[in-house]
């Protein structure tokens, strides 16, 4: 009988930064720099910090998370490709090269844009998923192409239960952020007809005005 115990899995160092883009400085966020992944400019979000702490689970199901869904937008003009995850820690994907929505050189941006980026938007709810976190730093524009970068947040929900209230508000979110992002930066917002559509239920006010009262007391 063998008694000699099996060699430990070989694990890929996370690489080191080049380039820093962003300190995780709050609970469970990553550091995110750029990289040489084998050969290729990558952008790293970084969970590793977390390895040897209780956080580390929730970390590695964030990673597996964000992977899931870009491997599910593979090939998709609007995300960057996943090159890979690293030590169940790290996530490695395509350096996208464009411009953040917010930026001064795209102040101007045109209503095109924005339609092709409601456009973008709407085939990613097509698909089950939301990005919930939909915010001009979080879109780069690439020539006159918006790429949707950052889906920590994003949530794939199955065919049958996309009916259901509560992700029929998560598109709704989606959309509405598109359009204050629109408004600001183009002075355009929706037309009658949409801000109807966009706008929230009773039971979201009531809900959202809650969790502002309760917060109120727990800062007390």
């Amino acid at each position: 009988m063998n008694l000699l115990k099996p060699p430990a899995p070989q694990v890929r160092p996370v690489p080191r930064p080049s380039r820093m883009l962003k300190h995780g400085e709050r609970l469970l966020e990553p550091n995110v720099y750029v990289a040489d992944l084998g050969g290729r400019l990558a952008v790293i979000k970084d969970y590793s910090r977390y390895r040897w702490t209780l956080l580390a689970p929730f970390a590695r199901i964030l990673v597996r998370r964000e992977a899931r869904v870009l491997r599910l937008l593979r090939g998709w003009r609007h995300a960057p490709a996943l090159l890979g995850t690293i030590g169940g820690l790290a996530l490695g994907m395509e350096l996208v090269q464009g411009e953040p929505l917010d930026s001064d050189t795209l102040q101007a941006a045109g209503t095109q844009l924005f339609q092709q980026l409601r456009g973008a938007v709407a085939s990613l709810h097509a698909a089950g998923i939301t990005h919930n976190d939909l915010h001009a730093s979080n879109i780069l524009v690439c020539g006159t192409t918006p790429v949707l970068i950052d889906y920590a947040s994003a949530l794939r929900t199955p065919r049958w239960l996309r009916s259901l209230p509560l992700v029929r508000q998560l598109r709704r979110s989606d959309l509405a952020n598109v359009f204050k992002m629109q408004q600001r930066l183009t002075g355009e917002g929706p037309t009658p007809q949409q801000a109807a559509a966009l706008a929230e239920p009773t039971w979201v006010r009531a809900l959202r005005d809650g969790w502002r009262r309760l917060y109120r007391v727990i800062k007390r």
